[in-house]
């Protein structure tokens, strides 16, 4: 299979692929329309979002788990061995016994071995298409042998789960295409490169258990149909390339599974050499720099999952988070810079601005949409103003005033104009005080980034003058005044410009707390959280970066939250504090943002450095911070070099953290943000 392996593989031996390894790394590819596909690295699956092909059926919405496994057993001489790895709560298979290695560059591959027969497994998926492409190499021993492939299917919603499930199953077959409609979905259409079908009749895989949703509280069994088989007959000393396709497409038969591979590849180079990152025409690089490309290579194969379009807009978008988010606005904005601007997707960039923008109601830029319907939710004070940041971080990569002019800069304003008139949607409750300061939300909503809701309860609602609300609100209207006066709107450039120093002052003279030597997460609330570093990463920082307070706050967050893998997000001694994320929801929404260690935030620390070292004029204190810095870089690429490579999900970065060691990762498997920040840092962007 050399048209899938280089050697910037992520590859896992024999002894990284026992029960307990195995079951703790996972893996994940997609298909540009928030489908994906993903399992363990021993193909047991663990989660009720693990399988081989979720499809959005309203992309990237309604995602359904059509294809949970194919598993293959291989008959030598008539004694049939199970390559697979499949877990009840009373059973254990051990295909992974036979597994002699895992590989994941672009796509994941196993391989395995019985006696003197080697087979190769690739997993792919087509771009924009819900269709996924299983293909195999055989290089077959001396004896005759058989491949048996068996279909595991569903057709469910991703979250949901079919406990004790009695299937409604219609097929057909014709040659080696198969249509399967499962409880009256839509049709499923399954075809093989060669070999016989053998139909089963009322074949239900009964208990599939899924560790990781006992350990989250949730349901852990559930039922799959199996609607037959796929046999495959191999001679003496034959090598044979095998391949089955699953899709929604009903034009399965033109499909190409090789090809499918090939073009993926492909597609994924392009945007490499697109984003000049990588300098491929320098042919004797130190092992330094091999270490760097290697890694900057991960990073953007990581980055490209996230990266959507939904046809419903005709636009471009980007996930949250696999395997249980879809696209939210307020992790669009914060991960737009390290997905979109530092790989030079521009066109792409450019289109997800204005889809940002397309549903903009009341003043405020849609947090996320229905997994239903498509529908915009508007529960965020702080998405519209983070669109301000982005707008000014891709004018400063591309100069394209005139986009930003003719396209953005009217929204910008009824943005603005709308918090200085007050909003009151959906209970945001947003108005701006006569002291120049933002008040957002109640006690009842969750509305900025620290959102956790449990059973209609806010964790951590944060409401009133929230400290990066109140940051951003400054920013926003500075780089306003500064677009105003660029497009000839000198009124509009006054007016904004004085909102925004009245901001500053009641800011500066409000939000410092001399006590603690930082700043009130939110005014009367005196609790530490990495919040307030919004106040010194920005733009235009509201508290000025070379000064006393500056330094202390820092310090602060330096030395009460800042760890290897991100920052706490509450300080240890404060109420509630927790540094596990673990247990059922009501447990894991309590501890989300309550001591938990995100890494997207450390793109704010690594900003708030930065901006203090542009200020700094002395010498001995700008060298020092320079060292200080350059340790941070190297610090943090050797620790996601680390996880993206070995640990959690292989070639991503989990949402978050626990606190203490060993810093397991928890959260989704993949997340935009995390990613996003961490690769900008490494890049020293």
């Amino acid at each position: 299979m050399q048209i899938l392996v280089t050697n910037n593989k992520m590859k896992f031996a024999k002894e990284n692929l026992n029960l307990e390894k195995g079951l703790n790394k996972e893996w994940v590819i997609t298909n540009g329309l928030g489908g994906f596909a993903s399992s363990t690295i021993i193909g047991a699956n663990t989660r009720r979002y693990h399988g081989l092909l979720i499809a959005p059926l309203m992309p990237p919405a309604r995602r359904t788990l059509i294809l949970s496994k194919l598993d293959e057993s291989i008959e030598i001489n008539g004694n049939k061995t199970d390559l697979y790895t499949n877990i009840g709560k009373n059973f254990i298979t051990h295909g992974y016994k036979y597994q002699e290695c895992f590989i994941k560059e672009y796509i994941p591959i196993f391989a395995y071995k019985v006696g003197d027969v080697e087979i190769t497994k690739a997993i792919c998926m087509q771009h924009f298409k819900n269709t996924v492409a299983i293909f195999y190499k055989v290089k077959n021993g001396s004896k005759k042998a058989k491949l048996i492939l068996t279909p595991v299917m569903d057709f469910r919603n991703a979250h949901g789960m079919n406990k004790d499930h009695v299937f409604d199953l219609k097929q057909k077959i014709n040659k080696t295409k198969l249509e399967v409609k499962i409880d009256n979905g839509v049709p499923i259409y399954m075809m093989l490169s060669e070999g016989n079908y053998i139909e089963h009749y009322n074949d239900t895989f009964k208990n599939m258990f899924y560790i990781e949703e006992e350990k989250r509280g949730f349901e852990a069994e559930e039922n799959h149909v199996i609607p037959g088989r796929f046999e495959i007959e191999i001679e003496p000393n034959e090598e044979k390339e095998i391949s089955v396709i699953c899709s929604l497409e009903e034009n399965i038969e033109e499909l190409d599974a090789r090809a499918i591979i090939t073009n993926e590849i492909v597609r994924q180079n392009q945007e490499f050499a697109k984003s000049k990152l990588i300098d491929i025409s320098k042919e004797d690089k130190t092992e330094e720099e091999e270490q760097k490309d290697k890694l900057i290579k991960q990073f953007l194969i990581a980055i490209d999952n996230f990266i959507i379009i939904r046809p419903f807009f005709n636009t471009y978008s980007m996930i949250a988070g696999y395997p249980w988010f879809l696209d939210w606005g307020r992790d669009t904005l914060i991960a737009f810079e390290g997905l979109l601007l530092v790989t030079k997707r521009f066109k792409i960039a450019k289109e997800v601005l204005k889809t940002m923008i397309r549903d903009i109601k009341f003043g405020l830029v849609p947090n996320g949409y229905s997994g239903y319907d498509n529908r915009p939710l508007y529960n965020s004070a702080d998405a519209s103003l983070l669109l301000f940041e982005q707008v000014k971080k891709f004018l400063n990569y591309t100069k394209d005033y005139n986009f930003v002019e003719e396209n953005i800069y009217k929204s910008l304003i009824k943005v603005i104009e709308s918090y200085i008139n007050g909003i009151n949607h959906d209970n945001n409750n947003i108005w701006l005080d006569k002291d120049g300061l933002l008040v957002a939300g109640t006690e009842h909503t969750q509305n900025t980034w620290m959102d956790a809701k449990y059973d209609g309860v806010a964790i951590t609602p944060r409401s009133g003058k929230a400290v990066e609300v109140n940051s951003l609100w400054y920013n926003a209207n500075k780089i306003m005044a500064d677009l105003s006066k660029k497009f000839g709107h000198s009124q509009n450039a006054k007016k904004y410009k004085l909102i925004a120093e009245k901001c500053k002052k009641s800011f500066n003279d409000k939000f410092y707390n001399k006590r603690r030597k930082c700043l009130y997460d939110v005014l009367g609330d005196s609790k530490i959280r990495p919040n307030q570093l919004f106040a010194l990463s920005l733009t235009y920082p509201v508290i000025e970066a070379d000064s006393e307070e500056a330094k202390n706050i820092i310090s602060v967050v330096e030395k009460k939250l800042l760890n290897a893998y991100g920052l706490k997000t509450l300080a240890k001694g404060e109420e509630n504090y927790v540094e596990v994320y673990e247990g059922d929801g009501k447990k894991r929404d309590s501890s989300y943002h309550q001591g938990i260690t995100w890494p997207w935030l450390l793109g704010l620390y690594y900003n708030a450095l930065k901006n203090i070292l542009k200020k700094t004029k002395k010498k001995d204190a700008k060298k020092e911070l320079e060292t200080k810095l350059e340790k941070f870089i190297e610090k943090t690429s050797k620790t996601f070099q680390k996880e993206i490579s070995h640990n959690g999900c292989i070639g991503s970065i989990s949402e978050l953290y626990d606190s203490r060691k060993p810093y397991l990762p928890k959260g989704t498997i993949a997340q935009a943000w995390s990613v996003a920040e961490v690769f900008r840092i490494i890049l020293n962007k």
